[in-house]
């Protein structure tokens, strides 16, 4: 069996809108990353690891970006606002369809 690896933020779908682009930016929120950290390359077994210390990092917060410290939260904004708006810029429709 073949293990596959991540792309990488840069690579992924979206603009990295997907489940492992937002653990990724979720590591960058907390700190877990640098924003630097793309996860090019990283194997299953990497990326479980790193979803493990993102979902620890949410669980004080009840994965709320709303409960989140104010520094946090700007951060969050900042990160998340980017990534939505290069997406658009590249063709992204948020909207969803009947297969989504």
């Amino acid at each position: 069996m073949t293990d596959l690896k991540y792309d990488g933020i840069d690579q992924d779908k979206n603009n990295g809108l997907t489940h492992l682009g937002r653990i990724v930016r979720d590591a960058w929120v907390f700190g877990i990353l640098p924003e630097s950290e793309t996860c090019a390359g990283w194997d299953h077994a990497q990326m479980q690891n790193l979803y493990e210390k993102v979902y620890a990092a949410w669980e004080p917060y009840a994965h709320l970006p709303s409960r989140l410290p104010e520094e946090l939260q700007k951060k969050h904004t900042q990160i998340y606002n980017q990534a939505i708006k290069m997406a658009k810029e590249k063709g992204w429709d948020p909207e969803l369809k009947d297969e989504d």
